[in-house]
């Protein structure tokens, strides 16, 4: 009896420590953690907002966003800015890891957000509008200058509204000033360094900030993290949308639809270049894309099919080539190094391309145009004698080592040369060759 009870007492306090436990984790404050790299984008956009309204819907205390970006387009940008300032909860950009930058847009990103933070050994800035991508190459300079001027009217709203410096803001845009991590902290243009999230969250704790028109303290004690990943769509695009991924679809497209073209009935060629093609001109959509290199790489295609079908001598390849050549090259339209396509890509896609045309697909289009050799169609200029005497009446010949049933519209004397006209199964029709 004495075990039963003393069962039944353990079997309670367990249950009790498990109930306490639960709801000191639903009382726990929560945090999300959104974790991002690479070129601010479309997809970057789309799941930063998608992360914050979920915290949202979820009472979240804190959004974090570990940030390492060069830059990007100033639409993106914007975006996720909007939705920050318009945030029902705190947003704390965490510039990391140690090495990493927020660099151009990631400046004004972090400059936006409730708290700013960063990681060892990290930098922030080099903010002109350019490397943005919202002037490009070819703006001439008064369009320049008004971009600039906007770009550096707009970080200095975000810096007043946050309480941070304002005069370096302007420099980061202007100047292209960047600072490091404890210099960005001396400069008031962050709030702190942390070594992690941890150390984040910690100094974090107890901020007063500006959040839906109200001031309200951050609260971060004993939190629980969760970590919010892209979906596999959201990685998908982010792989697609890269530049050099994007003119590599662009190629391949192109390849597929020649080589259905070429050759009809393929069908996997046509399907597969359709859908390189689609996917190509979605990741251009987001991309600051000059058409003048689209249509360049559109004739550099066109010049080598009439290499293929007529002899210029190798004029029209190597006017293909350098068409190809300068289309790679003005397809991105943006002096941002990060948003360009590399040449490590350009110079084997160009190669492989003139290979392709000049060998591959010249070669299936030689040997459709190549005289049949079986067949009725390979009996047709065949020469041989006639067996006996050949007219409209009927006769017989000799032809590749075999007599055949002929017809003549004039009378062939027997042992004259005869060329093959025609050709209907075992019966041809012949007329009378030259010596």
């Amino acid at each position: 009896m004495k075990d039963k009870i003393q069962a039944i007492l353990t079997v309670a306090v367990a249950a009790t420590a498990l109930a306490a436990a639960a709801a000191a984790r639903a009382e726990a404050p929560l945090v999300r953690h959104l974790k991002i790299e690479g070129v601010v984008s479309p997809i970057m956009a789309e799941f930063l907002v998608e992360g914050i309204e979920e915290a949202e819907e979820d009472g979240a205390s804190l959004v974090v966003v570990s940030l390492d970006t060069p830059g990007g387009l100033d639409p993106s940008m914007r975006k996720i800015i909007k939705k920050i300032l318009a945030s029902k909860v705190p947003v704390a950009v965490y510039v990391s890891p140690p090495g990493g930058r927020a660099a151009s847009a990631g400046t004004f990103i972090t400059l936006a957000a409730h708290v700013a933070a960063m990681a060892p050994n990290t930098s922030i800035g080099a903010a002109h509008p350019v490397t943005l991508g919202a002037g490009g190459e070819g703006a001439d300079e008064a369009m320049v200058e008004k971009i600039t001027n906007d770009a550096a009217s707009y970080i200095k709203s975000l810096a007043r509204r946050r309480g941070r410096n304002e005069k370096w803001a302007e420099l980061a845009v202007r100047k292209s000033a960047s600072l490091s991590a404890e210099d960005a902290v001396t400069e008031n243009v962050v709030d702190f360094v942390a070594e992690n999230l941890d150390e984040l969250l910690k100094k974090a704790d107890g901020r007063k900030v500006k959040v839906a028109g109200r001031t309200i303290p951050v609260r971060t004690k004993g939190a629980r993290v969760e970590e919010l990943t892209p979906d596999f769509r959201q990685r998908f695009l982010a792989v697609v949308t890269n530049p050099n991924v994007a003119y590599l679809l662009l190629i391949i497209g192109f390849y597929g639809l020649i080589f259905e073209l070429s050759n009809p009935g393929s069908i996997l060629p046509g399907v597969a270049g359709g859908i390189c093609i689609i996917l190509a001109f979605y990741a251009l959509s987001t991309l600051p894309v000059n058409y003048a290199g689209v249509a360049l790489i559109v004739f550099a295609i066109i010049l080598f099919l009439a290499e293929i079908k007529i002899t210029s001598h190798g004029l029209l390849a190597v006017g293909g080539t350098i068409s190809m050549l300068l289309g790679s090259i003005l397809l991105i339209s943006t002096p941002a190094t990060y948003l360009r396509i590399s040449w490590a890509v350009i110079i084997p896609a160009v190669v492989t391309t003139v290979l392709f045309f000049l060998f591959a697909v010249g070669m299936g289009l030689r040997a459709q145009r190549r005289k049949p050799t079986t067949g009725d169609k390979g009996m047709v200029g065949e020469r041989g004698r006639a067996v006996t005497a050949v007219g409209p009446a009927g006769g017989q010949v000799f032809v590749r080592g075999e007599y055949w049933k002929a017809s003549a519209a004039e009378d062939i004397p027997a042992g004259a040369l005869v060329e093959v006209t025609r050709a209907d199964g075992l019966i041809v029709e012949v007329r009378r060759a030259e010596e």
